[in-house]
């Protein structure tokens, strides 16, 4: 039996901690305060992980460290450098393999499919953290410290997706309403299941080949948004309402009473044009492949049609 930490228990940590410990694997999830899934294979520890001496002691004997932790999307500039400075530290005391969960963002605007070996060229202050994230573990791999591997996602979709595309548009139409996006909605556009994120995570932490590179999860599809949102409707038996273009402009404008929405204004360049990641290398390597759209769309239509349910009767 093979023990790992994982760190995090948002929907992409949960679904890495359950896959691992459906695997029989031991799994410690590690959150600030003590959540995530009821498993037979996983213990769920309340803890700081900011505290490297703490999080060093609660990795001790561990194959893996797995972070799946983020701050809150407004606050990554203060909060993820000590974070991620922490999780490495512990990953090098400790010599557990360090895989981290990342994103497209440090490739910066893009014509054509990325692939894993594109150089970073970052235009926003979340896509030079990013690459600054990757690039400080890459360095300790480098230099016989750590064996490190990220597993880089695009936009999320699945139960518990927290992406633009599922908070803003998913529930309208799910509802048979109309909606409003801020994209070009006729872009094609890479779309990331979250159990292919635990699928790839899984399979970089058991993959001796894994360390000292980057991966990107399987694309669930390449749909625009707008088939998407067709499709969607489709799997939860409901009228297609259609979406609606919001223009770059309307969105900062919505953007000054939200600070969420603030931070997505300087990502606009990944919703106002194509993005097609290049995950070839993942299928072939990891033996990862993409679950079929209209699965995870059906998943999605059950959670956000049972939702509706539950605030209607509440």
């Amino acid at each position: 039996m093979t023990f790992h930490v994982v760190v995090g228990a948002g929907p992409a940590g949960t679904a890495t901690a359950l896959r691992l410990a459906e695997s029989g694997d031991q799994v410690r999830l590690v959150t600030r305060r003590g959540t995530g899934p009821e498993h037979p294979g996983i213990e769920r520890i309340a803890a700081d992980a900011v505290d490297a001496d703490g999080l060093t002691a609660l990795a001790g004997g561990a194959a893996t460290l797995v972070n799946c932790a983020a701050p809150p999307y407004h606050r990554w500039l203060p909060e993820f450098p000590p974070l991620a400075a922490a999780l490495l530290t512990a990953a090098e005391r400790t010599g557990a393999g360090y895989v981290m969960l990342g994103n497209v963002y440090g490739y910066g605007p893009v014509d054509g499919r990325i692939d894993e070996q594109r150089p970073f060229a970052p235009t926003s202050r979340k896509g030079t953290l990013r690459a600054a994230l990757w690039e400080d573990a890459l360095a300790a791999h480098t230099a016989g410290r750590v064996r490190a591997t990220e597993v880089r996602a695009s936009d999320y979709l699945g139960a518990g997706a927290g992406s633009l595309f599922q908070l803003m548009a998913a529930p309208a139409v799910v509802a048979g309403e109309p909606a409003g996006y801020p994209a070009d909605l006729d872009a094609p556009h890479s779309w990331t299941y979250l159990g292919d994120v635990a699928a790839t995570l899984a399979a970089a932490a058991r993959n001796g080949e894994a360390w000292g590179r980057a991966w990107h999860v399987p694309s669930t599809s390449e749909a625009s948004a707008r088939e998407v949102a067709r499709r969607l409707a489709r799997a939860a038996g409901a009228p297609e309402a259609g979406l609606t273009a919001l223009s770059a402009a309307e969105l900062a404008e919505l953007a000054q009473g939200d600070e969420i929405l603030a931070e997505v204004v300087e990502m606009g360049y990944l919703l106002y044009r194509p993005l097609l990641l290049d995950s070839a290398r993942t299928e072939k390597v990891l033996g990862v492949s993409a679950t079929p759209l209209d699965t995870v769309l059906a998943e999605v239509a059950r959670e956000l049609s049972a939702l509706a349910v539950e605030g209607a009767g509440s």
